[in-house]
């Protein structure tokens, strides 16, 4: 079966000749942006297609003849397709788990640190010319909500314990190895003075932070995201950090991607941005190509 990796950038290309082999199946490597709308001619008669972070919309996939076969290289398939779509026309999505636990963790941790201190705004002001020291938020000792204690809600949990933090997490199934204390939604939302957000996006999930649930949370609490943005309102969100009730988000995820300068969420000096790089590491990198391969062969062989 002809495969091609449809969006390869610089980064994941030098990360793409590490790990590929030569008893490995042939894939056609695309390092050319390209429109949305050119996507059918990019896939052209390859039947699978390994996807980075490119949109890949049920009409212009309907067009992509030969196409059986979608490899995302991540979990959150379901932020750029409509999976239950394209198995209703027989494309399969394949999607790569746990692949980077610990990259995501560390950088859930970061945008923590750098929200609860200010950091990119002093950085900026500094820049700017401007000396001003502002005032943080001291984090040990205080209460971190998890919100989906998965592989990569428990690895946070594991760092924010290491650093002193009080950790408690609500998880949508029951998860009786859970490595710190479960508790209800409005409970943890009550008592959090950190709330992250590590949920898997789905029909369910999809706008599960709303306008009530943000007006459960602690008053001046710091908001962390490195799961999906479409889990989050976002009107709900920027008039939450406007008014202060969410002291400063971090965010690695957006509605739309990239975000634009013109965004309001981008305009607000309580948040945080960073471009969907939570699990931009060497190591995380190396195994989510390498199992992106193994996928390939597998469906090869089937």
């Amino acid at each position: 079966m002809k495969t091609i990796f449809i969006d390869c950038n610089q980064q994941l290309g030098a990360v793409w000749q590490r790990v590929y082999r030569q008893d490995d199946p042939p894939v056609a490597v695309n390092t050319v942006p390209f429109e949305k709308t050119d996507l059918p001619q990019v896939i052209g008669d390859h039947e699978i297609a390994i996807d980075d972070h490119s949109y890949m919309p049920t009409d212009l996939v309907r067009q992509c003849k030969s196409l059986k076969h979608i490899v995302f290289l991540g979990t959150g398939a379901a932020s750029y397709m409509n999976v239950p779509e394209l198995q209703g026309i027989g494309v399969k999505v394949h999607t790569i788990k746990g692949y980077g636990d610990t990259a995501v963790a560390e950088h859930t941790i970061a945008l923590m640190f750098a929200a609860c201190r200010d950091l990119a705004r002093m950085d900026r002001s500094i820049r700017g010319g401007t000396w001003a020291s502002l005032e943080g938020m001291q984090l040990h000792g205080k209460t971190l909500g998890i919100v989906g204690l998965g592989g990569i809600g428990a690895e946070v949990a594991r760092i924010a314990k290491g650093i002193g933090m009080e950790v408690i997490a609500w998880n949508r199934t029951p998860r009786p190895d859970a490595p710190v204390p479960l508790t209800d939604l409005d409970t943890l939302l009550a008592k959090s003075d950190v709330v992250s957000l590590n949920l898997t996006l789905n029909d369910e999930t999809r706008g599960f932070i709303d306008a009530g649930k943000i007006a459960r949370m602690k008053p001046s609490v710091i908001l962390i995201n490195t799961a999906r943005g479409a889990l989050v309102e976002e009107a709900a969100l920027l008039d939450a950090l406007r008014s202060g009730h969410i002291r400063h988000a971090g965010l690695d995820v957006f509605h739309n991607e990239p975000l634009k300068a013109d965004n309001p969420v981008a305009r607000l000096d309580n948040v945080t941005l960073a471009a969907h790089a939570a699990f931009r590491t060497l190591e995380a990198s190396m195994t989510l190509l390498r199992r992106a391969i193994d996928i390939v062969k597998t469906v090869q062989k089937a």
